[in-house]
């Protein structure tokens, strides 16, 4: 799938209630959430401890941290959608992010997007509302939802 491309404030808004735009999986390794672990000094033994994992963890396994499944989101967005034009992007935060389900190792993951809604800051600036879900590929039920705010200047 190419990239959905908005060019303006115009093409933003237009776009408000569009099907959700969903990007390509990624793999969550062991590898991936010992890096992860290390980098954020969260190494608690559910995450890092396979041996352990297998036989005191619910999940029989090691599960990814939820940050790090909330931290691929700006990876799906980047490869999603494109701003030519665009003058300036800051993340501006996420409301009501919720963590829905464990993502065991070895899992592959894909984000979607759905635009909720475009408020006008100042002229040429609008805040973003993306409605975001994080799957385990192939399942119905999200293991992540959120509501990411973006702050775009044209």
């Amino acid at each position: 799938m190419g990239k959905k491309s908005f060019d303006s404030i115009q093409a933003l808004k237009a776009f408000v209630g569009a099907p959700q735009v969903t990007g390509d999986a990624i793999t969550v390794d062991q590898e991936t959430i010992d890096v992860f672990a290390g980098v954020t000094q969260d190494r608690q033994w559910i995450h890092t401890d396979p041996q352990r994992a297998a036989t005191e963890s619910p999940f029989k396994t090691t599960i990814a941290h939820g940050l790090l499944t909330l931290s691929l989101v700006t990876g799906w967005y980047h490869r999603c959608f494109e701003f030519p034009n665009r003058k300036m992007a800051l993340n501006y935060g996420f409301d009501k992010i919720r963590f829905t389900g464990p993502v065991p190792s070895g899992s592959r993951l894909v984000g979607s997007f759905r635009l909720e809604r475009v408020d006008d800051i100042k002229p040429d600036e609008v805040r973003c509302a993306w409605h975001v879900e994080v799957h385990i590929e192939g399942a119905e039920r999200p293991v992540m939802v959120a509501t990411w705010l973006m702050q775009i200047r044209y």
